[in-house]
């Protein structure tokens, strides 16, 4: 729910009520009524709220949750968390299916799969090699230069 998101991103960010307030513009206390629970804010303030947390008013909205771990914070603009899978004894994952249909990801499409140090991603190939190649490009048009 919005105000357990609006509390949990307050305190991660190391804001105090009144620090917030004063960003969107509102008292501490109308801010206050919002952490529990009651009122709500308008959408110009929710999209406010949005803008000062680096998130999205849709995830600023609703409350994710994964099992084994909880309530999740709202996930940062332009990032997503689809859940959880498993891995099999062969290594094979199912990806999940609002993962797929955001991305357009069909049966026997070709991946490219990249890590760092804390996890790996997964990236169709197609987009992979077009960012390649683009890269290759202008590298060869700089040393022409």
């Amino acid at each position: 729910m919005l105000k357990d998101n609006l509390l949990m991103l307050r305190s991660m960010h190391g804001f105090t009520q009144e620090e917030i307030a004063e960003k969107i513009g509102i008292s501490r206390q109308a801010y206050a009524k919002w952490e529990s629970g009651a009122t709500v804010p308008d959408v110009e303030k929710c999209y406010l709220l949005a803008q000062v947390y680096g998130t999205t008013v849709d995830s600023l909205l609703k409350t994710e949750t994964l099992e084994g771990v909880g309530t999740l914070l709202p996930a940062p603009r332009g990032k997503n968390i689809w859940g959880s899978v498993t891995l099999s004894d062969r290594g094979q994952i199912v990806i999940p299916k609002g993962a797929r249909e955001r991305f357009g990801l069909q049966g026997g499409e070709r991946m490219i799969v990249l890590s760092d140090e804390t996890g790996i991603a997964l990236i169709p190939a197609e987009a992979f090699e077009a960012g390649m190649k683009k890269a290759m490009d202008y590298m060869t048009r700089k040393n022409e230069e």
